[in-house]
């Protein structure tokens, strides 16, 4: 990480990145709605980073990293999904508590931590969530990117990522069988963003349109 830097300023560099990665603008507004900040704390901080070269700010138009705030922000991204990986994998946590848990931890383990974790899983490329895990020089694995709404019906896919980290929505999704690595096939979209009828393996199910627009498929 970077010397010296506070967990907040890792915090803001982090959530540029995933408003970028989403192909959403690093507002003001957008990234205090991210950290459950203040607009002027916001405003304050974007000045202290374009000072320390991490992001480049124009008024009005947000943030965005340089390669020095992505380097530091891929690497807090790194460490909070392999903590997941790992609280969900070696320690019994359930995929809808490993979040919060990485959140705390994600600014104190050390690279020799970071190295045993990675090791352990055996050097994973994504979280229980399906999303990927930066590699040690900052290479994104791809992802799935193609959410069921958006699939062809009587298509089959493999279930690649779930998008929302709210845990009420993800013990929702388990308990329905919504989870990376589960078949699924789509056998009907209702217009006008209506629910959308799924099979998954051999279960059919329906689930509301704005659930099925944060769950991500990879061809079968």
């Amino acid at each position: 990480m970077g010397i010296g830097l506070s967990q907040s300023v890792e915090d803001y560099l982090k959530a540029i990145y995933l408003l970028e990665f989403d192909n959403e603008p690093a507002t003001t507004n957008n990234i205090a709605e991210a950290l459950s900040v203040s607009s002027a704390s916001v405003t304050n901080m974007f000045k202290k980073l374009a000072k320390l070269k991490l992001i480049n700010h124009k008024s009005y138009q947000g943030a965005e990293l340089t390669s020095a705030g992505e380097k530091i922000a891929l690497e807090v991204i790194r460490h909070h999904r392999l903590l997941e990986l790992y609280l969900k994998e070696m320690m019994g946590y359930s995929w809808d508590e490993v979040h919060d848990e990485a959140e705390k931890l994600e600014h104190h383990i050390s690279e020799q931590f970071e190295d045993k974790i990675a090791e352990l899983l055996n050097n994973p490329t994504h979280d229980p969530h399906g999303d990927p895990i930066p590699s040690k020089d900052g290479i994104v694995p791809e992802m799935a990117s193609l959410a069921i709404t958006d699939a062809e019906e009587n298509n089959s896919y493999i279930i690649g990522r779930v998008k929302d980290q709210d845990p009420e929505l993800l013990r929702y999704l388990e308990k329905s069988g919504i989870i990376p690595g589960v078949k699924l096939t789509v056998l009907e979209k209702a217009p006008f963003d209506g629910p959308v009828k799924i099979k998954l393996e051999d279960k059919e199910t329906t689930i509301g349109n704005s659930v099925a627009k944060g769950v991500y498929l990879i061809d079968n």
